[in-house]
């Protein structure tokens, strides 16, 4: 699935150590690369001009779609965060590392985790974006994880007290999850996962709760593609047919649209044979109707996504989205590269070692040319936390959530043993993830006003999206 274990984790001792051994040379590894280095940041001489790397990571996208990007990035510190995992990446090379890699999801920010189904219905809490997923240094992803919250606390006007706690429990809640893994094997942490409704009755906001406790009913009492099939489609005469939104759900116009929809029709036939011969059979009972180009997130903005709809021969729909796959941005930064040069593939391939469970219809594709791409349900009982509603709080009990959903994806292909050791039972580390996230979000906004005035003097240009 990805490349052996003696690449990814090249200092995992052979299987035959026992936990105790790998425990143990793990906290030996703390004298090479002490656990307080970790709490360092500070900007190299020569880090690259933040603007330069967003340029840079905007070449070969949709140039009509760059200034939706922009005009998304702008609209806080924390929205410019979300899109700037190249940024971060290349400041993430200049930190200290203990030296142990495994799958890291690469960009672990807090909107990238969340609810969806299981393909056996069971609603589960995980990440849920891999668009950059890649082999690197354990500690990557974990401070980019960190660093979100605080980041996300000060949008959010909470005090700086409250925003560092919140980096704090991230860290700790991965070290308290990490040494439960460390004492089971590797078949039961490949069986673990976080119920979301066991989750949810954690909480001790009875009216959040409540409200997440509703959310999870809607999304699960009708059929996700019943559902936008409703609210994204309309009948041309007999045909039904994605509606246009302009500029964020549209058709290609002219003769454009055919060359479109037959790209996309090949490209589909390719994707099925990314898939089991079970979802083989079962996708043959549908075909492809029709395609529109869709904008979505923040850092994906630009490249080539959008939505198929697929229709069985008695009017069942299916929704598709297919995303376009590009580079990690950590590839340019890690020593060992992957084994994967179709990067829908690496998407696919990275998503099924770190999730619990994933899309029964996941897979990739490309267009036989120059773009690969990946391909999942458009929807399937996904329930995204809502930031604008939560108190500090639930910002805390969120960020413990994170951390053991981020544990438990890392011990799937690292050495939870291994971690353990050199993390320690105290607060160490904690300590220093939570430093690290402070003064990275005083970076973050650094950047982030690099970007308003580079937007002010029309260095980027910014869309008057709706």
């Amino acid at each position: 699935m990805v490349e052996k274990i003696t690449d990814i984790a090249e200092n995992i001792l052979d299987s035959q150590a026992s936990k105790a051994e790998r425990y143990s040379k793990g906290a030996a590894m703390r004298k090479a690369v002490p656990r307080s280095s970790h709490k360092e940041w500070k900007a190299p001489k020569d880090r690259e001009d933040p603007i330069e790397v967003l340029v840079k990571s905007s070449i070969g996208r949709i140039e009509d779609l760059l200034p939706i990007r922009y005009r998304r990035m702008i609209e806080s510190p924390f929205a410019f965060y979300r899109g700037a995992a190249s940024i971060m990446a290349g400041d993430l090379a200049s930190t200290p590392i203990s030296g142990i890699n495994l799958q890291l999801c690469g960009d672990c920010h807090l909107m990238n985790f969340g609810g969806f189904a299981t393909p056996e219905r069971k609603l589960v809490f995980d990440i849920n974006d891999f668009d950059e997923t890649y082999p690197g240094p354990w500690e990557w992803d974990v401070k980019r994880l960190a660093a979100s919250f605080v980041i996300a606390g000060r949008w959010r006007k909470f005090s700086e007290k409250s925003c560092k706690e919140f980096a704090w429990n991230v860290a700790d809640s991965y070290r308290k999850r990490m040494q439960e893994y460390s004492k089971l094997s590797a078949l039961q942490i490949w069986y673990a996962d976080i119920d979301l409704v066991k989750l949810i009755d954690l909480g001790k906001d009875e009216e959040l709760k409540k409200f997440r406790q509703k959310r999870i009913k809607k999304a699960t009492e009708t059929s996700a593609h019943e559902k936008e099939f409703a609210k994204l489609t309309y009948k041309d005469g007999t045909k039904a047919r994605i509606k246009d939104e302009p500029p964020l759900l549209y058709h290609p116009t002219g003769d454009a649209e055919k060359e479109i929809f037959k790209q996309a029709d090949f490209v589909h036939q390719r994707y099925l044979n990314s898939l089991p011969d079970d979802k083989k059979v079962l996708l043959s009972r549908y075909s492809l109707h029709d395609v529109a180009i869709k904008v979505v997130g923040v850092g994906s903005v630009g490249t080539l996504c959008g939505v198929s709809l697929l229709m069985s021969a008695t009017g069942e729909p299916i929704f598709l989205q297919f995303k376009e796959a590009r580079h990690s941005v950590l590839e340019a930064h890690v020593k060992n590269k992957g084994k994967y040069s179709h990067q829908g593939e690496r998407i696919v391939m990275g998503q099924k070692l770190m999730q619990s469970a994933s899309d029964m219809f996941l897979g990739w594709t490309d267009n036989d040319k120059d773009r690969f791409f990946y391909i999942r349900q458009l929807r399937d009982a996904k329930i995204k936390p809502i930031l604008e509603i939560m108190k500090p709080e639930n910002l805390k009990e969120y960020a413990k959530a994170c951390g053991w959903a981020l544990a438990r994806a890392h011990a799937r292909s690292g050495d939870p043993s291994l971690i353990s050791g050199y993390i320690g039972k105290g607060n160490v580390f904690a300590n220093a993830i939570s430093g690290f996230s402070v003064l990275y979000a005083k970076q973050n906004e650094l950047d982030y006003n690099k970007m308003v005035k580079a937007v002010k003097e029309r260095r980027l240009p910014v869309s008057t999206e709706i």
